[in-house]
């Protein structure tokens, strides 16, 4: 069997048109009208090329019954749900099932075939094949009852910052909070941002991010809080607390070596921020008192380049305003530490056929998305909330973010 990768494809499955096959991707900067698929992985745009036979449908006939691809792509062309199905199979192998020589690379030689007709024999399915929002995991249910709880509180208890965004006329991809919508069948993002209102210039990757989705919930770290060594200006922009919507779409697009997956805010418009007014290098709620020379209140303002992207390893914060997260480890949907950090790249460089690099847990969050969104979904609601809040539920309470933060970045 011919390995297969990005671009492959069963006889006779070419599409007619590249460019109208792959538009519901190709969105963003110079992605629109490519007609090769961009692999992020290796930093390189990859064609479409027909083999002779019918391997690719096979492979996706498995994902799909193995439980890491339900959106049922059969097409018989290897995209991105396959490759992201794929990587995530690679993943599952490799921590679940304790083969730590596995990559997850998206890429499907003789190794992972080995491994796919095992679980064929096998007739195996994934824990995530299993668990669903009808059949949620305990940290599921109760991520989804804090959000509610903070809903109701924040309803009637707006802060500072919340009250400024009700009376807005627009909010773009912000909502306000009686908008705020947490109904499991869609996907949620929560960020938990701590140590906002200290002053530091070079912020660490020391915030969490928890994915629930398909009644799972994954665990990543980096940071909600612009580093002034990236923003490159004294008023650096912070993201408000709240909910925001988000859609599927690519970082750096102004620059091809870069271009990679993200998030992106659904209105083109972009999201509300509060800049760093008073320029202490911090979040505070005199950032919404400071004014102009015109003595009118600075306040907040609409940003269109908050995106949710990655942040190396996480060894520094990438972040100049956006919403960053680390690739070198993660706690899975079991609450289990996971390291990444052999094959996790910290930068571009290291995105190369040579080095087999990968942007590690960056990698699964973003393919977590793209393979268990129901078809026609490409957004996500992103929750950024402070540490304080997880004290409104006992499930969680006022240690657990540090305690989280120390048991991931342990490695």
């Amino acid at each position: 069997m011919a390995t297969l990768y990005l671009g492959s494809c069963d006889k006779g499955k070419v599409p007619e048109s590249r460019k109208s096959f792959l538009k519901p991707f190709h969105i963003d900067g110079l992605l629109i009208n490519k007609v090769s698929f961009r692999d992020d992985n290796r930093t390189k745009w990859r064609s479409f090329r027909e083999g002779d036979s019918n391997e690719v449908m096979k492979l996706q006939l498995f994902l799909f019954h193995a439980g890491f691809m339900p959106r049922s792509v059969f097409d018989g062309i290897f995209g991105y749900v396959t490759q992201a199905s794929v990587r995530l199979f690679q993943e599952y192998i490799r921590t679940e099932e304790n083969i730590p020589d596995m990559v997850p690379d998206g890429i499907v030689g003789l190794s992972t075939m080995k491994h796919i007709q095992r679980w064929k024999e096998g007739k195996k399915i994934s824990d995530w094949g299993k668990i669903s929002v009808t059949n949620p995991t305990e940290a599921y249910n109760e991520w989804m009852a804090l959000l509610q709880k903070a809903k109701n509180y924040y309803t009637s208890t707006p802060g500072p910052i919340l009250k400024t965004l009700n009376d807005l006329h627009s909010t773009y991809s912000s909502r306000k909070v009686q908008d705020w919508s947490f109904n499991t069948s869609d996907i949620h993002l929560i960020g938990v941002r701590r140590n906002e209102t200290q002053s530091i210039k070079k912020r660490d990757n020391d915030d969490l991010f928890f994915l629930l989705i398909n009644g799972m919930v994954f665990t990543f770290w980096g940071s909600t809080d612009p580093s002034v060594t990236m923003a490159q200006r004294k008023d650096e922009p912070f993201l408000i607390e709240g909910q925001h919507k988000y859609r599927f779409g690519w970082h750096k697009i102004s620059v091809e070596q870069k271009i990679y997956k993200a998030l992106k805010p659904q209105n083109s418009s972009g999201v509300i921020v509060v800049r760093d007014w008073a320029n202490n290098n911090a979040l505070t709620n005199n950032d919404l008192k400071i004014k102009d020379r015109n003595g009118k209140l600075k306040g907040m303002q609409v940003n269109p380049s908050i995106n949710i992207h990655w942040s190396g390893i996480g060894r520094s914060n990438f972040s100049a305003g956006c919403q960053v997260i680390a690739g070198k480890s993660y706690l899975d949907h079991k609450n289990q530490l996971q390291d990444c950090s052999k094959f996790a790249s910290n930068s571009y460089a290291e995105l190369t056929d040579s080095h087999k690099k990968t942007k590690g847990a960056y990698n699964l969050f973003t393919d977590l998305i793209l393979c268990y969104a129901a078809e026609n979904v490409t957004e996500i609601f992103y929750t950024l909330g402070r540490e304080e809040s997880l004290n409104m539920d006992s499930n969680f309470g006022n240690q657990y973010a540090l305690n989280i933060i120390k048991k991931i970045k342990s490695i």
